[in-house]
């Protein structure tokens, strides 16, 4: 298939994620790599996951360079209000409450929720189950908002971290009870590795609406939607061409899409 050309226009509107003085325009992605299979740093200090893969594949439509913003969750609204990057790629569901303060792309893919918990534990995700238990979650995402909202006016202690693997340690460790986090970050970060065969998903994958959203995005300002539109573009050109899906199926053995 032959790269499209980049329209005139579109050069013009590169210079909104670039200064004058660059060659190439720019897109400043800010990530958490802390959530495999979607974002994580590799022992060498590069990036890898899907979302760093559908990244570079949208910027190479467009035909900007892609620069990739390490922050950490909580801190990605605020990082995307000062400017500190364009956009947010990094496992960002659009959800009402952030619509408030951002906007998105299309949708990039679906990302159920589950709880974590010893396999002989009988926990379940609910506040009946877990109260007097301790869940840790990832400091700022919607399952810390879902979890203090459903279970910690119960009973249920609801500790915070700054990351993932942060969790998943006091899980092993014996210093938590359960986790909660998006499904497939749990199967791939914990469930498949070797010190993760202890534990398992603990009831069915949660799919509040409240967690989900539309779906996971790209957070864009408010105030750029030219670079809204251009992303939605991309996207659409990379799902017709075939493209996303050769990037799903080296993480994924089903429609992350979704319907």
């Amino acid at each position: 298939m032959q790269p499209r050309k980049l329209p005139s226009t579109l050069m013009l509107l590169g210079l909104i994620f670039a200064p004058l003085s660059q060659a190439q325009p720019v897109i400043k992605f800010g990530v958490d790599p802390s959530y495999p299979p979607f974002e994580q740093k590799q022992p060498d200090g590069s990036l890898s996951g899907f979302d760093i893969d559908l990244g570079n594949a949208l910027c190479a439509e467009l035909q900007v360079k892609c620069i990739w913003v390490e922050q950490t969750f909580d801190g990605m609204i605020p990082g995307l209000k000062a400017k500190k990057f364009d956009a947010i790629l990094s496992a960002f569901s659009a959800t009402a409450a952030r619509r408030q303060q951002v906007d998105f792309s299309d949708r990039i893919y679906t990302a159920p929720s589950s709880l974590v918990a010893r396999k002989d534990s009988g926990l379940l995700p609910t506040a009946e189950s877990l109260k007097g238990k301790s869940v840790g979650v990832v400091q700022g995402t919607l399952h810390e908002s879902f979890a203090r909202s459903h279970w910690g006016n119960q009973g249920v202690s609801i500790l915070t971290y700054q990351t993932q693997d942060q969790v998943f340690s006091d899980l092993i460790n014996g210093r938590l009870d359960a986790t909660f986090q998006a499904s497939v970050q749990a199967d791939v970060g914990l469930l498949q590795k070797p010190q993760g065969q202890a534990f398992a998903f603990a009831g069915e994958p949660i799919t509040d609406k409240s967690i989900i959203g539309d779906g996971v995005a790209i957070g864009v300002r408010k105030n750029e939607p030219e670079l809204k539109a251009q992303l939605n573009t991309a996207l659409a050109s990379i799902r017709q061409s075939g493209e996303y899906d050769q990037i799903a199926k080296k993480y994924f053995n089903f429609d992350i899409y979704g319907k």
